[in-house]
């Protein structure tokens, strides 16, 4: 019988992470499913989804915190966490970087039921040497009978008071 872990990983970045991180799964007879890597601030980061037989998942488990280098946290999946949403809606958003932005646009979200399933942002140079810009990019599922109409006018209430472009559409 499979059963379907989350890793959580952290540590300092250094070549060689994921390889090591990838051959205990594949030694352990695991089976990487999904993931989000990324190096931040000189630390690497990442949470991976895989999938191993539940007879070595202790054994997988144990393995993985004998990384070199990293900080390997071991979740089991919530099988109901991981069913398809009802709609999914894309979010993109650009504006002069300040505190706050991400807390003003999430409790929309999250007014509204709206649940993020894949989040990016970052801040970057403006051209021309206009600043700083804060940028997200983001993912959320929206419920059956939320009315994606008034999220996007409630996010475009707050867009104009944080002098920001944002932009809501449904995906696919």
């Amino acid at each position: 019988m499979l059963t379907t872990l989350v890793l959580t990983l952290i540590g300092r970045d250094q070549p060689g992470l994921v390889r090591n991180v990838a051959s205990v799964i594949a030694a352990q007879g695991g089976n990487w499913l999904e993931s989000r890597l990324c190096r931040l601030g000189g630390e690497f980061a990442g949470i991976v989804r895989v999938e191993v037989d539940a007879a070595q998942a202790a054994e997988l488990t144990t393995a993985l915190q004998e990384v070199a280098g990293l900080r390997v946290t071991v979740h089991g999946e919530d099988g109901a966490a991981s069913a398809v949403p009802a709609a999914t809606a894309a979010l993109d958003l650009v504006g002069s970087d300040r505190p706050g932005i991400l807390r003003e646009v999430s409790a929309v979200l999250a007014a509204h039921g709206l649940n993020v399933e894949d989040l990016a942002t970052e801040r970057v140079e403006a051209p021309m040497g206009g600043g700083k810009l804060f940028q997200l990019r983001a993912v959320v599922s929206v419920p059956a009978g939320v009315e994606l109409a008034r999220v996007r006018g409630d996010l475009e209430k707050l867009a104009a008071d944080l002098m920001v472009e944002l932009k809501l559409e449904a995906k696919g």
